[in-house]
């Protein structure tokens, strides 16, 4: 079975690239989740290293993680998982540029907001759909208000809309909005990061990042308490998902 993931230096070993390629939706299951983690575990301590550039075959970053792996027999399991690749990111001494186009959406929002530096497509669409199937985001309620604000956060945690990509610019979201959105992140790392002394880029990253990072790794632990041992306990956080796998609309009981 080919892997789910593309894995490859660019810029004479100075950045890291990672493909999702599970197109069209490269959805985040266990394999494709755990590939990515096993290839920073790899290759992100290279000492040349200047730039990790994450994005996906197709036209779309990702639709977010496996509905199937939220269900109550799976969901500690896939968020152990998952939570463990977004706190690498987040906390990365490697800045992480993320290229997005079509929908990304759940966990692929989630994943974007890990990284440091956005660039998308003028048609890229941005949200957490997540309690529209009467569940919650947990490591973008941790994210989300860390990079654009709480306010901002909370319109797109609470509502489950998508934005596009000028309205995800104007609340500071994204970096850079081009046509080409891959060639704009390697021109701003041929630009600002490849000339750059690797070992000093690390330390400045890190600081960047200080408290955030200890900030959002806290709050991770306390939210997905809150998801696995409260909201997956009530009947409408199940059915919300078995509704969307059943493709019907949920009947919620409010309990």
């Amino acid at each position: 079975m080919s892997s789910p993931l593309k894995v490859w230096f660019d810029r004479d070993g100075h950045l890291l690239r990672l493909r999702l390629d599970r197109p069209k939706a490269n959805i985040l299951d266990a394999a494709l989740v755990g590939a990515i983690e096993d290839a920073l575990v790899q290759h992100d301590n290279a000492a040349a290293l200047r730039g990790i550039m994450i994005d996906a075959s197709g036209g779309h970053f990702s639709f977010g993680a496996s509905i199937e792996e939220h269900l109550p027999d799976r969901c500690a399991a896939m968020l152990a998982g998952f939570h463990r690749l977004i706190l690498r990111i987040f906390a990365s001494q490697v800045p992480v540029l993320i290229v997005v186009r079509g929908q990304c959406l759940g966990g692929g929002l989630e994943i974007a907001s890990a990284g440091h530096l956005l660039f998308a497509a003028t048609d890229a669409k941005f949200g957490q759909p997540e309690i529209q199937i009467g569940v919650f985001a947990p490591a973008a309620s941790c994210l989300l208000p860390e990079r654009i604000g709480l306010a901002a956060a909370e319109d797109m945690l609470l509502s489950g809309r998508s934005i596009g990509a000028v309205e995800a610019f104007r609340i500071g979201l994204l970096t850079q909005i081009a046509d080409d959105p891959e060639a704009a992140a390697l021109d701003y790392f041929d630009r600002n990061l490849a000339p750059k002394s690797a070992q000093s880029l690390r330390f400045a990253t890190r600081a960047a990042r200080f408290g955030a990072v200890e900030r959002v790794t806290a709050k991770l632990v306390a939210i997905e308490t809150i998801y696995l041992g409260e909201l997956m306990q009530t009947g409408d956080a199940v059915e919300g998902l078995q509704a969307f796998l059943e493709k019907r609309p949920a009947r919620w009981k409010d309990i």
